[in-house]
């Protein structure tokens, strides 16, 4: 069973959205479009991979993606994702999901790909999805986030040791996989892809002032963004 379809987890992560307290509406989402912005969106061939109840989808269809696959594992969080003639909804695990070669422009992940083991091996197949000159745009928890074996607040530990983690987040046992920057960008450069971007979206003063909880991610960045091209 995927993870978001554990009802105390998935009520735990819709409450976050909620209220607002979370890191995606003031920090990944804008930081994400940002990083998209440049690229040509018109009549993309567009693959969204781990794409939840489809916000990320949604907004790349509304600004002129031809198709866009949104693939998610969780049966209920496609239930609940918003249709769209330009979107279709496949429900699949990221980690084995695999397309034709060439068969997309654009393939992005927002905050999904920490859940996958195989980082290495899904790099290699999005490689061979994207025609040439395609873009890869994806964001991850933050590799100083997802560091420490043991879980202490602002505490960078266990950094050079990638692997599983374990995590308690509404539930025990939630497993993401650890990997360092450096690991990352090696990864895309060894199948082909030039990056194009590394971000660390981070809190303005300004929005702490505003909401005080987003305090904590001045002390350390809470997600990694990259975008690369083939």
């Amino acid at each position: 069973m995927s993870l978001y379809d554990n009802p105390q987890f998935l009520e735990g992560y819709r409450q976050l959205r909620r209220t607002g307290q979370g890191i995606n509406d003031a920090l990944e989402i804008p930081a994400m479009d940002a990083a998209l912005q440049g690229l040509p969106l018109e009549g993309a061939r567009v693959v969204d991979l781990g794409c939840g109840e489809g916000g990320l989808a949604g907004r790349l269809a509304a600004r002129g993606a031809a198709e866009v696959l949104a693939v998610d594992a969780s049966e209920r969080m496609l239930a609940a994702a918003v249709p769209h003639p330009h979107v279709r909804y496949l429900r699949a695990d990221v980690a084995s999901f695999d397309l034709p070669c060439g068969s997309a422009d654009l393939v992005v992940s927002s905050m999904a790909l920490h859940y996958v083991e195989d980082f290495v091996g899904l790099v290699e197949r999005v490689a061979g999805w994207l025609a040439p000159g395609g873009a890869f745009v994806f964001s991850v928890e933050h590799p100083v986030m997802t560091a420490p074996v043991v879980t202490a607040d602002c505490v960078v530990d266990d950094y050079a040791d990638e692997g599983r983690r374990e995590r308690s987040w509404f539930v025990d046992g939630v497993v993401k996989y650890h990997r360092t920057i450096g690991s990352i960008v090696l990864s895309l450069r060894r199948h082909g892809f030039r990056l194009e971007s590394l971000d660390e979206p981070l809190p303005t003063l300004d929005q702490v002032a505003a909401h005080p909880h987003l305090a904590i991610h001045r002390r350390r960045p809470p997600i990694l963004l990259v975008s690369a091209r083939t």
